[in-house]
């Protein structure tokens, strides 16, 4: 499908930055739209609620001069994270600041609310919704989301169990509006191929972990630059949702991620502190999200340099030999 309005001549490369808990802040986002991609962060980073208003003036400001400093080069839309779930009491007052800034992209997590969705419409944004299998998918699309984040299998933090190409082509079958395909996504060759796919977008998250504009505690960058696929764990024993996780990230908090307890929180094995004391870890601050695409991170870079490598890769992900066989098929 076109690309919708908000992102023409803004993109250097089809990419979604991920909003991360405690990661994604002002200084991740900024660097990511100057970098010509989408930036985010979770509305619930901001702590306590009123640093919203602090976040969202910065970030307007400061694309609005990189803008003014370079008009053949303007910076990509950036968007916050709103969690609509219930439990969420800061959902109305996060909104209402959106709504004073006119966010340009709302993203929707753990339910779809219409009225949500409408909201935004009203001031000129857009909502895009992730989701983790078609049940979802059908539901957020029939309350307007405008988009879809079609979290799959190998995705960092709560993810699904889907296969990429499984989730894209069956979505693409009935919805014809932007999708961002998450899972795995550590290059540019992932971009292309969620491109070639169906999807839009390319949404990543972990492997902007290791970059120096990230809020994330240096031992987590390292842990992303060290580790493999092999190194992730899916489990629901941390927050009650399926997701995944950083084993040595587990084994340091002073669990087995081989033997995870599930979901019940009153079996939850504890870690010990230094002086004994019994101390319960806590998922994203102790217990690091990763998705399966670590193994093409190899340091710690800034956003900007991330970003040019990604392009490149991008671009450089046709295959000649294989269009030339194609034609040399047909010619048959």
């Amino acid at each position: 499908m076109p690309m919708p309005a908000l992102f023409k001549n803004r993109l250097s490369i089809p990419v979604i930055g991920s909003p991360m808990f405690i990661v994604s802040g002002p200084e991740l986002v900024i660097a990511q739209c100057k970098a010509g991609i989408v930036g985010s962060f979770p509305a619930l980073n901001a702590r306590p609620q009123s640093m919203l208003d602090e976040w969202l003036a910065r970030i307007k400001e400061e694309l609005a001069e990189h803008d003014r400093k370079n008009p053949d080069r303007l910076s990509a839309p950036f968007a916050v994270n709103q969690i609509v779930h219930r439990s969420n009491n800061r959902l109305d007052a996060d909104l209402a600041m959106c709504e004073k800034y006119k966010v340009p992209l709302i993203i929707t997590s753990l339910g779809a609310r219409p009225e949500l969705n409408q909201a935004v419409h009203g001031w000129g944004g857009l909502v895009f919704h992730d989701v983790i299998n078609q049940t979802f998918a059908h539901k957020a699309a029939e309350k307007g989301a405008d988009g879809l984040i079609l979290v799959a299998a190998g995705a960092g933090g709560h993810a699904g169990t889907v296969s990429p190409l499984a989730f894209v082509t069956e979505t693409r079958e009935w919805f014809n509006g932007p999708i961002a395909l998450s899972g795995a996504m550590g290059n540019g060759r992932a971009v292309r191929a969620a491109r070639v796919l169906g999807a839009d977008f390319g949404y990543i998250g972990t492997a902007f972990v290791a970059t120096h504009e990230a809020n994330a505690a240096l031992g987590y960058k390292a842990m992303v630059v060290e580790h493999g696929a092999d190194d992730i764990v899916y489990s629901n024993a941390f927050t009650g949702v399926h997701g995944n996780y950083l084993k040595p990230s587990i084994r340091n908090a002073g669990l087995d991620p081989e033997a995870l307890p599930t979901s019940d929180k009153t079996q939850m094995s504890f870690a010990t502190s230094a002086d004994g004391e019994r101390t319960k870890p806590k998922a994203w601050k102790d217990i690091w999200g990763s998705g399966q695409g670590i193994g093409s991170v190899k340091g710690i870079v800034s956003v900007e340099e991330f970003v040019a490598r990604l392009r490149k890769e991008y671009f450089e992900a046709s295959d000649p030999a294989f269009d030339g066989w194609t034609a040399n098929a047909r010619a048959a």
